[in-house]
C-alpha cells in the first residue's frame, strides 16, 4: 500500500511503500534513473526468507513525490530520515542502485541521528569533481549518456534543452516503455542483454520506467510533459553532491559493487570511489555489467543485514 509523508522542511509529499516482515531489519532501496519505488525488487516471500523489510520511495519529481527544485544528492538523506521517522524505524540500512547509489552514499555521509547501520552502492557514478582528480568522467560511457550529459553541461544552469530531450524520451515511455528499453538494449553489452530478457526483470523495468514519467503534471511550466525528477537527477549528478566522501565514518560499513563491463556507470568511476573510500568493501565482477546489479540484490541485501547486526 502506498503511503505518504510530509518532509519537515518544505512540507513536500514523499510517496513510499514497504514490503516484507514489518519486524525484520529495515532496508531502504533507492531506485535508478529514471525510476520509482516500483523498480526491480525481491518478492515478498524472498524478503521474508532474508529477514529484510524493504522500503522504497519515489525520489522528488518522480511518481507520487513532489518535486524538490534545485535538490542536491545529499538531500536524499533527509527524505529517507523523514520516512524512517514516519515508520518509527530507529536503525536501518540503505542500498542504492545506479542513480540511487550516490544518494545511498549521501545517507552514509549524513548519517542523521546515527541511524544508518550499513550502506551499499551498486554501479554508482563518481561525483563530477573527480574530474579534478584525474577521472575521465565520460570515458567508457555509452554514447547516449555522453550526449545527454554534454547537453546538460553546455547549457547549465539552464535545463530547457535537457528537459526537451527527456520530454521526448518520456513520451516514448508513455506510449510504449518497451521501445525505451529496446533503445537501451542496443547499447548494452551481451551480458546485460541476457539479464533484461528475463521475463520478471523485464516486467519490473517496464513498470518502473512508466511509473517514473507517468505524472505529466509534474513537468516544468514551459513543457508540462518534461519529467522533472529525471532532469533533477542528472543535474544533481553533475553538480556538487553536497557532501564529501571523507564524511562517511568508518563505523558505517559500506559496500561498493560494480560490473567491470558497465557502460552506463563506467568501471573507472568504481575505481575512483574505491580509492577515496579505502575502508569500503569493494566488489568488482569482471564478467558483469550495469544490470547485473539486479540479480546481485539478494546477496547485497544479506550483506547489509549482517553488517547492521
Amino acid at each position: 500500500m502506498v503511503k505518504t509523508v510530509k518532509t519537515p522542511s518544505g512540507g513536500r509529499t514523499i510517496a513510499y511503500e514497504t514490503w516484507g516482515d514489518p519486524d525484520a531489519h529495515p532496508v531502504f532501496l533507492l531506485h535508478g534513473t529514471p525510476g520509482s519505488r516500483l523498480g526491480p525488487r525481491l518478492r515478498t516471500f524472498d524478503l521474508h526468507k532474508l529477514g529484510v523489510r524493504l522500503i522504497a520511495y519515489d525520489r522528488p519529481g518522480y511518481g507520487g513525490s513532489d518535486r524538490h527544485e534545485k535538490r542536491t544528492v545529499v538531500d536524499a538523506a533527509e527524505d529517507v530520515d523523514a520516512i524512517a521517522q514516519d515508520l518509527d524505524v530507529k536503525k536501518y540500512s540503505v542500498v542504492g542502485r545506479s542513480g540511487g547509489a550516490p544518494h545511498a552514499l549521501a545517507c552514509a555521509a549524513r548519517n542523521i541521528g546515527s541511524q544508518v547501520a550499513s550502506v551499499a552502492a551498486l554501479v554508482s557514478l563518481a561525483p563530477p569533481d573527480a574530474e579534478d582528480d584525474g577521472l575521465d568522467w565520460h570515458g567508457g560511457m555509452s554514447d547516449s549518456n555522453v550526449s545527454t550529459y554534454d547537453l546538460l553541461d553546455a547549457h547549465a544552469p539552464d535545463v530547457t534543452e535537457l528537459g526537451a530531450l527527456l520530454a521526448r524520451n518520456a513520451e516514448t515511455i508513455r506510449r510504449d516503455p518497451t521501445v525505451f528499453l529496446a533503445s537501451l538494449r542496443e547499447e548494452m553489452p551481451n551480458v546485460d542483454r541476457v539479464i533484461v530478457e528475463d521475463a520478471g526483470i523485464r516486467q519490473h523495468l517496464l513498470r518502473n520506467y512508466l511509473s517514473a514519467v507517468g505524472e505529466a503534471e509534474q513537468g516544468a511550466a514551459d513543457d508540462p510533459r518534461a519529467p522533472m525528477g529525471w532532469v533533477d537527477d542528472l543535474v544533481a549528478f553533475r553538480s556538487h553532491w553536497g557532501f564529501d566522501l571523507k564524511q562517511i565514518d568508518d563505523s558505517v560499513p559500506v559496500m561498493l559493487w560494480h560490473g567491470e563491463r558497465d557502460i552506463f556507470a563506467p568501471v573507472a568511476h568504481f575505481h575512483w570511489l574505491a580509492k577515496k573510500m579505502p575502508s569500503a568493501k569493494a566488489v568488482l565482477q569482471p564478467s558483469a555489467a550495469h544490470f547485473a546489479a539486479l540479480p546481485a540484490l539478494p546477496q547485497v541485501l544479506a550483506w547489509v543485514r549482517d553488517e547492521a547486526a
